[in-house]
């Protein structure tokens, strides 16, 4: 084999080698977008067709953030402002679930939602470290925060338009606020 020039089929990525926590980054989010696409084929029936919708949009603006470190940034103030608005969109549709922790568990799309929401977590502190080796928009920080958040309400929708019921999660290991049901 040629020393010189290295065959491309051994070659998932170019940028592999560098000791930069960018490459995990990009990584990472590119770990995110695939999850989100494997969405996709268990979203059945028309009552879910708006998560499919949103997630139409959405997928591809995780590459759209992998890329906005190195290159261009791609994330804009709209794109902030359409998630945020899902966010509202979907916290209206499920404030009674999601005002307790949940486990994240249900039908297969929100459990694979909820995979999307730790990938997108993930992303977030992966990151957080390269912030620390140069400058990263804020955008991009508050535009992976908000993601996570999306796909958690996401989940939850999900779920209730399946007939699904969240598993409330009681922790051991911190204090909690009683619920106003509870203190009763």
């Amino acid at each position: 084999m040629d020393l010189v020039k290295k065959d491309m089929r051994y070659i998932c990525y170019p940028f592999m080698r560098e000791a930069s926590c960018l490459v995990d980054f990009e990584i990472r989010t590119d770990s995110l977008t695939t999850s989100i696409g494997t969405v996709f084929p268990t979203l059945e029936g028309d009552n879910v067709q708006i998560v499919r919708e949103d997630l139409e949009k959405l997928h591809p603006m995780a590459y759209h953030v992998n890329g906005s470190v190195r290159g261009k940034l791609a994330v804009t103030e709209e794109d902030l402002q359409f998630l945020s608005d899902r966010y509202d969109f979907y916290v209206a549709h499920t404030k009674e679930q999601i005002d307790r922790f949940v486990l994240p568990q249900g039908v297969e799309a929100a459990a694979r939602l909820h995979v999307c929401r730790s990938e997108a977590k993930k992303s977030f502190r992966a990151l957080h470290k390269v912030s620390e080796e140069r400058d990263v928009p804020e955008i991009l920080f508050d535009y992976l925060g908000l993601l996570a958040n999306v796909f958690f309400v996401m989940a939850v929708y999900v779920n209730q338009m399946s007939g699904h019921e969240e598993i409330e999660f009681i922790t051991k290991s911190y204090p909690m606020k009683k619920r106003k049901e509870d203190a009763s």
